[in-house]
């Protein structure tokens, strides 16, 4: 009786989440996990039922389905449940179930999460937690690319990608790395530069239009001359100040100091 009534409810799930009725999907996965939770053969109780099969196909295609729908809501705790519950099927019933065809997608979106939240050593965990074979896969080479481009400071080849959507989810997840780098692009250019061109501004952060450099120059509090030049001045005040802050005189003397107590002791 509960299987069938999961069953019948997952249906008009999916039916919501065709029809991008977030609202509505939401509340039937609500109900829909309250079913799961009365059928015996899912972890962590793996009880064999003559169903046992077929309870666990559902509930390893909800969990997919409540990845996708909380990476919608970006409800970073729910995605972070639906993640590590999922990881129980991956890994405990593959010897009782057949592959899933959404597993490296999957994988690779949640790849994708742990890169735009910079938590980069949960992703090289995940990363070594899928099987070799299964890293080939484009799901999953397209997030290790995008992480070796960042370590290199290669932000335009990020912010490139961005712009290759492959799925409504994906293209969020990517949105959102895009805002992420172009703010460390122009963190750095604060840095480097006293003035820039707002042309090669545009360039540099990979703007599509002049109006979208100056939108972005505004909220950072940049000024824009008559000439278009950027005037990063906040930049510039920073580096006056930082330069002037150095003890110099203090870390000679610590320097002198460390010295003379390393000769002591040779």
């Amino acid at each position: 009786m509960a299987l069938s009534e999961a069953t019948q409810l997952h249906g008009r799930f999916k039916d919501a989440m065709g029809k991008g009725d977030i609202s509505t999907a939401d509340n039937l996965l609500g109900q829909l996990k309250l079913k799961l939770i009365q059928l015996p053969a899912l972890p962590p109780s793996f009880e064999q039922t003559p169903t046992a099969q077929q309870e666990l196909l559902l509930g390893r295609e909800v969990l997919e389905s409540a990845v996708l729908l909380s990476l919608k809501q970006q409800d970073e705790g729910a995605i972070e449940r639906s993640f590590a519950q999922l990881r129980t099927y991956y890994n405990d019933t593959r010897t009782l179930l057949p592959p899933s065809s959404s597993e490296v997608s999957i994988q690779g979106l949640n790849l994708l999460r742990l890169l735009v939240q910079n938590r980069i050593a949960e992703f090289h965990t995940e990363l070594e937690l899928i099987p070799p074979q299964a890293q080939q896969d484009p799901a999953i080479m397209q997030p290790v690319q995008l992480e070796q481009w960042l370590m290199e400071g290669a932000y335009n080849k990020v912010l490139a990608a961005s712009k290759q959507s492959a799925s409504e989810v994906y293209n969020m997840l990517m949105a959102q790395l895009a805002t992420t780098v172009r703010d460390e692009a122009a963190s750095c250019s604060e840095k480097a530069y006293e003035r820039l061109r707002v042309a090669d501004a545009q360039k540099l952060l990979l703007f599509d239009n002049d109006a979208a450099v100056r939108a972005y120059a505004q909220e950072h509090g940049w000024t824009i001359t008559m000439d278009d030049y950027i005037i990063f001045q906040s930049a510039a005040t920073d580096g006056t100040a930082a330069s002037k802050a150095i003890p110099s005189l203090q870390l000679i003397n610590n320097a002198l100091v460390y010295a003379k107590e390393l000769e002591r002791i040779v």
